[in-house]
Protein backbone atom coordinates (compact mmCIF):
# COMPACT_ATOMS: atom_id res chain seq x y z
CA UNK A 1 0.00 0.00 0.00
CA UNK A 2 1.21 3.44 -0.76
CA UNK A 3 1.35 6.12 1.87
CA UNK A 4 -0.67 9.32 1.88
CA UNK A 5 -0.42 12.62 3.68
CA UNK A 6 -3.45 13.80 5.62
CA UNK A 7 -3.69 17.30 4.15
CA UNK A 8 -5.57 18.75 7.11
CA UNK A 9 -2.66 17.81 9.37
CA UNK A 10 0.23 18.71 7.03
CA UNK A 11 2.13 21.76 8.27
CA UNK A 12 3.74 22.33 4.85
CA UNK A 13 7.23 22.10 6.35
CA UNK A 14 8.58 20.10 3.34
CA UNK A 15 10.65 17.73 5.53
CA UNK A 16 9.29 14.70 3.68
CA UNK A 17 9.84 15.81 0.10
CA UNK A 18 13.65 15.50 -0.15
CA UNK A 19 13.61 12.20 1.77
CA UNK A 20 11.54 10.31 -0.81
CA UNK A 21 13.78 8.10 -2.99
CA UNK A 22 11.09 7.99 -5.70
CA UNK A 23 10.22 11.68 -6.05
CA UNK A 24 6.64 10.72 -5.16
CA UNK A 25 6.04 13.70 -2.87
CA UNK A 26 4.98 17.08 -4.23
CA UNK A 27 3.59 20.35 -2.91
CA UNK A 28 -0.06 21.11 -3.64
CA UNK A 29 -1.81 24.23 -2.34
CA UNK A 30 0.72 24.79 0.45
CA UNK A 31 0.67 21.22 1.73
CA UNK A 32 2.32 18.07 0.50
CA UNK A 33 0.85 15.00 -1.18
CA UNK A 34 2.15 11.60 -2.25
CA UNK A 35 1.65 10.29 -5.78
CA UNK A 36 0.48 6.74 -5.04
CA UNK A 37 1.65 5.41 -8.40
CA UNK A 38 5.24 6.43 -7.56
CA UNK A 39 5.26 5.35 -3.90
CA UNK A 40 7.17 2.12 -3.24
CA UNK A 41 6.87 2.37 0.55
CA UNK A 42 10.68 2.76 0.43
CA UNK A 43 10.96 -1.00 -0.15
CA UNK A 44 14.44 -1.72 -1.45
CA UNK A 45 15.74 1.62 -0.19
CA UNK A 46 15.10 1.84 3.56
CA UNK A 47 13.68 -0.28 6.38
CA UNK A 48 11.11 2.40 7.24
CA UNK A 49 9.18 4.77 4.95
CA UNK A 50 11.20 7.97 5.00
CA UNK A 51 8.16 10.26 4.74
CA UNK A 52 6.87 8.81 8.00
CA UNK A 53 10.28 9.14 9.65
CA UNK A 54 10.78 12.75 8.49
CA UNK A 55 7.31 14.10 9.30
CA UNK A 56 7.29 16.10 12.55
CA UNK A 57 3.50 15.76 12.97
CA UNK A 58 2.36 12.37 14.30
CA UNK A 59 -0.09 10.38 12.19
CA UNK A 60 0.08 12.78 9.25
CA UNK A 61 1.67 10.27 6.87
CA UNK A 62 -0.44 7.12 6.91
CA UNK A 63 -1.02 3.99 4.83
CA UNK A 64 -3.43 4.55 1.95
CA UNK A 65 -5.55 1.40 2.13
CA UNK A 66 -7.28 2.25 -1.15
CA UNK A 67 -4.07 1.49 -3.06
CA UNK A 68 -2.77 -2.09 -3.49
CA UNK A 69 0.48 -3.01 -1.76
CA UNK A 70 3.62 -2.22 -3.76
CA UNK A 71 5.04 -5.13 -5.74
CA UNK A 72 8.76 -4.96 -6.53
Amino acid sequence: MAYKIVSSQCSGCSACEPECPNDAIHEKNGVFAIKADKCTECIGFFDDPQCVVACPVDKTVIVDKSVPRYQA
